[in-house]
């Protein structure tokens, strides 16, 4: 019976270093100079192209880093772009796949109801180093694949720059 409990006692007492060693965590985040950087890239690339945007880039969870909107950009071009942004983060897709994904019928549709998912494209995930980092989002181009071309434009601006 000692032999037993004095098991247990070790069990328990490995098991509560292994919870121990794992109370905290720790992240990499873009810095704003980084996140700003991506937006700029994003917008310019859009302008280039004659459309004029929002573009929002979130940390991993969800919160705005970096906000711009270009001086003809419509005002809704702000949430959109911010909640694109939002839902590429918080899934770890991107808002175009999601939007495929929650189409009506399909297994995931209820997630629609959330606040400020987006299912349309413009929303790409931030990685790098394989690491996660957040979302960029951009809103204001003729449609999804537009804004999505002109996120993957920010991205590509920093890519050097997060791959360690």
């Amino acid at each position: 019976m000692r032999q037993l409990s004095f098991a247990v006692f070790i069990l328990v007492g490995t098991i509560s270093v292994a919870f121990a060693q794992e109370a905290v965590f720790e992240t990499k985040s873009l810095t704003p100079e980084t996140a700003l950087v991506a937006a700029k890239a994003a917008m310019e690339s859009c302008r280039k192209q004659g459309y004029q945007v929002a573009v929002a880039v979130v940390d991993r969870a969800g919160l705005t880093q970096v906000l711009l909107r270009d001086r003809y950009a419509g005002a809704h071009t702000i949430e959109v772009a911010s909640n694109k942004a939002w839902t590429a983060a918080s899934f770890r897709t991107s808002s175009m796949t999601m939007g495929e994904e929650t189409q009506s019928g399909k297994p995931m549709s209820g997630i629609r109801g959330l606040p400020r998912f987006l299912g349309a494209g413009g929303g790409i995930v931030i990685e790098g180093g394989g690491l996660y980092f957040g979302g960029i989002g951009v809103s204001g181009a003729p449609g999804g694949e537009a804004d999505e071309r002109c996120a993957k434009a920010g991205l590509k601006a920093i890519s050097d720059a997060i791959e360690f």
